[in-house]
């Protein structure tokens, strides 16, 4: 258990499905990522700063492509605070906690700014799963995944605080374990929603069976600086977002030279010691990423090698 969380917290992930963790990460940690923030998205969006409501003739609000600007993937064209915070070692500590204490991969880490006036934010309650799985969430808490949403500036209601509903409320309106919330059940699920407004550096755990939406932001010129992390247990195949690999022109660099090989294990990198690293893998990872500290890759070997030989002896 570590001080940034408590015991009271993985309860109630597990008994309500999401938890806001308040104060998480600390001024000084936040504030290098919000001057990344700054830079990369500005201070305004492309709207005029005012509330911008849209009347689709629902119970609830609707999806929009507008809500999904200025969102980008890790790694990031910012400092190394702005890549590492994905793989804070107490975030995946939390994350392997609340997924059974088992080995845990990250498979989503992007960006989002929203600005009042740039889209209507309000959303339908949903859950998460569907462009994370190509099936359903499992029905055991070891095969589903952790969200976090890592504030990176105040998130008030009047900035869009994402609102969830308990899953006893949830089980109560649509029947237990289900995924999916028709239109007719929207009101009574928004009479029982609770928000996660909630300060700077504060996170926000979610499961991946959690009904919730995105709310619109009403204060005039506000803006709200998010960034959206998931981990999966590293022997679930059935869930994924982003493929790391995807795109190797992007600033690698941030991250290769600086994560721990724990860290580096969270995005798939075998750990020192793995089968996979001998004496060609490691030399050729170290041309390919010569800035790269390998040096416990090699002492693992090393050992390795010199313990078979004392027992070919």
């Amino acid at each position: 258990m570590s001080a940034r969380y408590q015991q009271n917290h993985l309860k109630a992930w597990h008994e309500d499905g999401a938890v806001v963790i308040p104060n998480f990460f600390r001024p000084d940690e936040i504030a290098p990522i919000y001057d990344d923030y700054v830079r990369l998205y500005g201070l305004e969006g492309a709207g005029q700063g005012y509330p911008l409501a849209i009347d689709t003739g629902q119970p609830a609000g609707a999806f929009h492509s507008k809500q999904f600007k200025n969102i980008d993937t890790l790694p990031y064209d910012g400092s190394v605070a702005t890549n590492l915070i994905s793989l804070h070692p107490t975030l995946i500590q939390l994350a392997s906690e609340l997924l059974g204490d088992q080995p845990v991969q990250l498979y989503q880490s992007h960006t989002w700014a929203k600005f009042t006036g740039e889209a209507d934010y309000d959303q339908p309650f949903h859950c998460d799963y569907g462009n994370h799985t190509l099936t359903v969430p499992g029905e055991d808490v070891a095969q589903r995944t952790v969200n976090f949403v890592i504030y990176l500036s105040d998130v008030t209601d009047a900035l869009g605080a994402m609102h969830y509903v308990k899953k006893s409320d949830s089980d109560a309106i649509l029947g237990k374990r289900a995924i999916a919330a028709p239109t007719e059940c929207q009101i009574a699920l928004k009479a029982k929603q609770h928000s996660t407004a909630a300060p700077a550096g504060s996170i926000i755990a979610y499961g991946i069976d959690t009904f919730h939406r995105g709310t619109n932001m009403t204060e005039p010129n506000g803006l709200r600086y998010t960034m959206t992390v998931s981990f999966k247990r590293a022997d679930n195949a059935n869930i994924g977002f982003h493929v790391w690999q995807h795109a190797l022109e992007r600033p690698w660099h941030h991250l290769m030279n600086h994560a721990t090989p724990a860290q580096l294990e969270c995005l798939g990198i075998p750990a020192p010691g793995n089968e996979f690293w001998t004496e060609l893998t490691l030399r050729q990872c170290q041309l390919r990423w010569p800035e790269w500290n390998m040096s416990e890759y090699f002492s693992a070997l090393a050992i390795a090698s010199h313990s078979t030989v004392n027992h070919a002896d």
